[in-house]
């Protein structure tokens, strides 16, 4: 399905685009093989697949939770640009 220049003005209004003419003929084309794409698609025999929400049979990688020793304060705070007592010192960022 070819789409018309018109088409396309119509969706880029639609969309609240500003297109120039070089912008709008790029997207004719675009748009035009996205759409003969999706008539390749409809054309494919699919009554004897059943629908399905997913194609890959879904798990789950996380690991299990763990309690663990936090890291020792003084090697949290060797990383601070500045640091006041056993916190980081940042400036404020409210008046």
């Amino acid at each position: 399905m070819k789409l018309s220049r018109e088409e396309v003005l119509h969706i880029a209004q639609l969309a609240r685009l500003g297109v120039s003419d070089e912008d709008v003929e790029r997207a004719r084309e675009q748009l035009s093989n996205i759409l003969e794409n999706f008539e390749i698609l409809q054309s494919v025999d699919t009554d004897d697949i059943p629908p399905t929400a997913q194609s890959l049979v879904l798990q789950n990688v996380l690991r299990e939770d763990e309690s663990c020793d936090s890291f020792p304060r003084k090697d949290i705070l060797a990383n601070a640009p500045q640091e006041d007592e056993d916190s980081f010192r940042v400036r404020a960022v409210l008046e």
